[in-house]
């Protein structure tokens, strides 16, 4: 199959050009999670399509007894995919944890930050990780503490620039001060449905540090016609009725509407499935008038 490609210069992270759309690889690790062979390729039809960005953290895993199960699977999909892997940014976070039963735990002890981006850079095969970002502040550790790691793993040489996930603005101007232009980016949740988060877009937009939201998505149904299955309507919401006017999924709608937001701006939706990834890649292509943007709402 020949996968249309998007552009490699359209936005970029720390300097590092990753194109408009990147790949939330968690899903081919936790829950639910699809086949290896599934996997790989999945992530292959990512870098295909033009895909330069790749989002992991050394805790997506299903089972206890699996840390790093994410990262490890993106460093064999590099290995075996050959020309082109070289160019990938491959942003990895520490500070949490999963048991093993659903459940998330925090933890941004500086020490622990330390030795698990070190350990995190062993699996991905790298001397120094290009993006290592703090999964979630730690309310039992002073932030200053976490974010002072990451400057740490900077002076060392182990991670190339550094990035939050999970933060508001007193956090990000806070980071700022400590990291100066290592800190790069911050991953907040960002969607239709879920605009709580604005203004730490729009503090990113203004300092010129790359928003990457998790869950970019969320909100929006899989369904852009009627299910002819069930005999279920899709949902009719302005992003469905855009979707069928523009002969397209209502995601790839939802992730221009994204891009349209800020030119800081870098979705990363997960997938599971190489369609799925085509799919959401195909969304740099889309051109939405202001009014279409300020129409979209759930």
């Amino acid at each position: 199959m020949t996968t249309a490609r998007i552009p490699t210069v359209d936005r970029t992270v720390g300097g590092v050009a990753v194109g408009p759309i990147g790949l939330g690889a968690m899903p081919l690790s936790v829950e639910g999670r699809p086949s290896e062979e599934q996997a790989l390729a999945t992530i292959h039809a990512a870098l295909d399509a033009g895909v330069r960005l790749i989002d992991t953290a050394d805790c997506y895993q299903w089972y206890a007894g699996e840390l790093g199960h994410n990262e490890r699977l993106i460093a064999r999909a590099l290995a075996a995919y050959g020309s082109g892997s070289e160019e990938v940014l491959v942003a990895t976070k520490g500070g949490r944890g999963r048991p093993g039963d659903g459940s998330w735990t925090v933890d941004g002890d500086p020490h622990r930050l330390r030795r698990a981006a070190e350990a995190s850079a062993l699996r991905l095969g790298v001397e120094a990780i290009g993006l290592y970002q703090l999964h979630k502040p730690d309310p039992a550790v002073p932030f200053a503490e976490s974010v002072g790691a990451l400057r740490d793993l900077a002076d060392a040489g182990t991670i190339r620039a550094a990035g939050l996930s999970n933060v508001d603005g007193e956090q990000i101007r806070t980071a700022h001060e400590i990291l100066g232009a290592r800190l790069v980016s911050v991953q907040n949740r960002f969607s239709p449905a879920h605009r709580s988060t604005r203004d730490t877009l729009d503090l990113c937009t203004e300092i010129g540090l790359a928003f990457l939201p998790w869950s970019p998505l969320g909100g929006i149904s899989t369904s852009a016609v009627d299910d002819p299955g069930t005999g279920e309507p899709a949902p009719d919401t302005p992003f469905h009725d855009l979707a069928r006017e523009r002969g397209v999924s209502p995601q790839q709608i939802t992730l221009a509407w994204q891009l349209a937001q800020s030119p800081i701006l870098i979705p990363i939706p997960g997938a599971r499935r190489p369609a799925s990834v085509r799919d959401s890649v195909a969304a740099a292509g889309l051109t939405l008038s202001a009014a279409e943007v300020a129409g979209l709402h759930l």
